[in-house]
């Protein structure tokens, strides 16, 4: 269905309207390279679409200013460390505050109480800890896993994400073993000594992974999003928590991308009940902070284990800034301002008309691209079918066209979440943000027909006012 010369030739147009109009992003980055390995602060903000990174001088709400002076609706927000929109008043102010107070002290604050207590009335988990990134709440879940169970593996799933955990990159080849993940760095172990990865949505591969009772917990987003969003078949969290306690299996729930699924994530929104819970991201509206919960069970056995949390903050589970006021003062006012129950309804009905905008111009050109959704998480796959796992989700990648539809709205002042073609909302997110990429989606996709890259002929055209009825 795609031309890919024909397909070159946008990128390439593209590639110099971006050139073209971000001269100060250029400077930034040829300065930058003296300094910063490969000219950014971390490795992967070098993976855009265009020809070098943006460089950011403002940011306020659903909007931010690059330093060539450009305005662009931001959907990407971080990758859901902006989920709040930028720079919320309310957090603006009790950071302000916070800090001129003093920001960390290894010592605990009065607002560390409050965001536990919140936390558990979200999601039902009974105890909280508290560190600054989710990698790190991961980290500390496994190691408490691997304590009380005495077992020494971890299960998940192929094509996972959970930030840098060692045990988390992997994945199954071609024949369905299991191989260190493409691109990992300096593996410590093999981790298929530390790991076993199966295809999510299986309950076939579940019983059999869990069966030698070796395994001390599951790590699993509830439902997939790194690898595009993957929904749990009818009946698979059930099966998962089934098993896992019948083997006596923890099982570890992480809501760091998944909290767009309402005030408690998707735990809270469909009743799940983990043994331990992890979050990161937007908890503080941006400042580095994120939290494990802990069931009554887990914490108690914790508890009865002498010297357990004595050794922690040498044995692998702590960090001198962890829990530091600083973050949890933004906490606190992210949870009680920014995050409520109003906004994630406001947050879920912007996406719904996203994903209809995308809905009414597929079927203007008979596309049967799939539209995804879960909450204000929204995204387009370039295939009829939503995947069920996480090999057929990377088997549908399009990074050559996902290049192109990325770039192009760019430039038309439009930033999407890297690597997929998904947008999150904020509560700041408008119905008038939607319309912009609406008409930059359209435009992209009506370039890709008549340049010939893709190719509609024998495709039934419906009218705008069809198509969104069908939506």
């Amino acid at each position: 269905m795609i031309d890919r010369s024909h397909l070159d030739k946008l990128i390439a147009t593209e590639r110099e309207r971006f050139t073209h109009t971000h001269a100060e992003s250029a400077a930034c980055f040829k300065r930058a390279q003296t300094s910063l390995l490969a000219g950014v602060p971390m490795p992967w903000m070098t993976e855009w679409a265009s020809p070098y990174p943006l460089f950011v001088s403002s940011a306020q709400g659903a909007r931010f200013v690059d330093v060539d002076g450009h305005e662009y609706v931001d959907f990407c927000l971080g990758d859901t460390g902006a989920m709040t929109g930028h720079a919320p008043p309310a957090v603006a102010r009790a950071v302000a505050e916070r800090f001129a107070d003093g920001a960390s002290f290894m010592l605990p604050t009065e607002d560390s109480i409050w965001v536990a207590e919140e936390l558990t009335r979200r999601f039902g988990l009974d105890q909280w800890q508290f560190c600054l990134t989710a990698t790190d709440a991961n980290r500390f879940a496994l190691r408490h896993a691997r304590a009380l169970t005495g077992r020494n593996k971890v299960l998940v799933f192929n094509w996972c994400y959970h930030g840098s955990v060692d045990e988390a990159l992997i994945t199954l080849d071609e024949r369905g073993g299991p191989m260190v993940r493409d691109g990992s760095i300096g593996p410590p172990v093999d981790p298929s000594l530390t790991t076993r990865v199966i295809e999510w949505n299986s309950i076939e591969a579940l019983e059999g992974a869990l069966r030698e009772e070796d395994i001390a917990c599951v790590l699993a987003e509830p439902a997939m999003t790194n690898i595009g969003i993957i929904h749990p078949d009818p009946g698979y969290h059930d099966a998962l928590r089934t098993l896992t306690r019948q083997t006596g299996t923890l099982l570890v729930i992480d809501e760091t991308h998944t909290i767009c699924a309402g005030p408690g994530g998707y735990t809270g929104r469909f009743t799940l009940e983990p043994d331990m819970l992890t979050i990161g991201k937007p908890l503080a509206s941006g400042i580095p902070a994120a939290a494990y919960g802990l069931s009554a069970e887990v914490a108690a056995a914790i508890l009865r284990d002498d010297g357990l949390l004595e050794k922690s903050d040498t044995g692998g589970v702590g960090g001198t800034l962890s829990g530091n006021a600083l973050s949890l003062g933004a906490m606190r006012a992210t949870l009680e301002s920014v995050l409520t129950g109003e906004a994630f309804e406001r947050m879920e009905s912007v996406a719904c008309a996203w994903a209809d905008g995308v809905r009414m111009v597929l079927g203007e050109y008979g596309l049967d691209w799939h539209v995804g959704q879960l909450g204000c998480r929204v995204e387009y796959w370039f295939s009829p079918t939503a995947p069920r796992n996480g090999g057929q989700a990377a088997a549908a990648v399009d990074a050559k066209l996902s290049q192109f539809m990325h770039l192009h709205a760019l430039n038309r002042g439009i930033l999407l979440t890297p690597f997929h073609n998904m947008a999150l909302m904020s509560p700041a997110t408008t119905l008038d943000d939607v319309d912009v990429h609406t008409a930059a989606f359209a435009e992209a996709i009506d370039a890709l027909v008549r340049n010939g890259s893709l190719d509609v002929t024998g495709r039934r055209h419906t009218t705008s006012v069809e198509a969104e009825s069908q939506s």
